[in-house]
């Protein structure tokens, strides 16, 4: 599975991507908002720093307009993704982009009828999201486990699966194991995926023990 940071904060982006374990990022009009920046300044500093797939999400609807602002956030740089909404009109721009070339994530994914329409307009990405399914009663993971099942199903569909709005390690674990390609989390939940309190306990007595060695490696 394949880990992008969701986030427009480039202290954590570079400190992430410092780890070696960073294969993307993923950004959103929210995000940007809260940067407090320029979207374009945003998105050419992080793609200075990840050379994998980064997503900047376009702010018009319609299809001229998404078009239009698709030119100017792909002469950035050649690792961005023009992200589009799920609507017949983000779905036209996914196609008509795609086939010129582009990386496109398609966004706001609830339902696997349009991850499936997605997909048949040649999307890179599909973002289902999770997090916002199980606030309202839904099970997440079951709309990933369908969406899978279906591109697994048609070997010529190659859009990846980007599991997003994860809101914990179990989300991951979960997306995992039905086999999603990709997850885009919080920074918060993507330090988290290292924590467990035996490994902070094992590692404590190993450093208690070689202290009463006297030793040095270096």
């Amino acid at each position: 599975m394949k880990f992008f940071v969701d986030t427009a904060d480039i202290a954590d982006i570079r400190s992430l991507a410092e780890t070696g374990l960073l294969d993307g990022v993923t950004t959103n009009p929210t995000l940007i908002a809260k940067s407090g920046r320029k979207i374009l300044d945003v998105i050419a500093e992080i793609c200075a720093v990840v050379p994998g797939p980064v997503s900047a999400e376009v702010a018009a609807t319609d299809y001229d307009g998404i078009m239009r602002e698709a030119k100017v956030l792909r002469a950035i740089a050649a690792n961005v993704t023009i992200k589009v909404p799920l609507t017949p009109d983000g779905l036209r721009a996914c196609k008509a982009l795609s086939s010129d070339g582009a990386m496109v994530n398609v966004t706001l994914c609830f339902s696997a009828a349009q991850a499936l329409l997605a997909a048949k307009a040649g999307a890179t990405f599909i973002s289902p999201f999770v997090g916002r399914l199980d606030d309202i009663g839904y099970d997440g993971m079951e709309l990933i486990s369908d969406i899978v099942q279906i591109y697994d199903n048609y070997p010529a569909l190659t859009t990846e699966v980007l599991v997003a709005s994860v809101r914990n390690p179990m989300h991951v674990i979960a997306a995992a194991k039905i086999g999603a390609h990709v997850a885009t989390l919080p920074p918060a939940v993507l330090r988290s995926l290292y924590a467990h309190p035996l490994t902070d306990k094992g590692l404590a007595t190993f450093m208690a023990d070689w202290a009463k060695t006297g030793q040095t490696i270096a």
